[in-house]
Formats: structure tokens, sequence, C-alpha cells
């Protein structure tokens, strides 16, 4: 998927008619907190192995 794909696939994802800033901000945090669980696990890894 390129970067452009990327950023077009979240905005569909996050965005929302209702909102007054065009994006649902519940679901936003969500998949940002995501990410950050993420990485999180990633270092602990990493971590893990260099010990």
């Amino acid at each position: 998927m390129t970067e452009q794909e990327q950023f077009e696939a979240i905005a569909k994802e996050i965005h929302s008619d209702t909102s007054p800033v065009g994006i649902d901000a519940k679901k936003t945090h969500i998949l940002i907190l995501q990410k950050l669980m993420n990485i999180e696990e990633r270092l602990d890894r990493l971590e893990k192995k260099m010990t």
C-alpha cells in the first residue's frame, strides 16, 4: 500500500459527517492508542532481546 493509499484509508476510517471537524474523535483516539500500544510492545520485545 502506498503512502497516499494509507492516508486515504485512514481518512475514510475516521471520517464523520456528524462531527463539526469532520472526524470521529473517539475512533481517532482509539486508533492512535492502538498504534502506541503496538509500538510499546515492539520496544519491549527489542529490549528483551538486547538483555
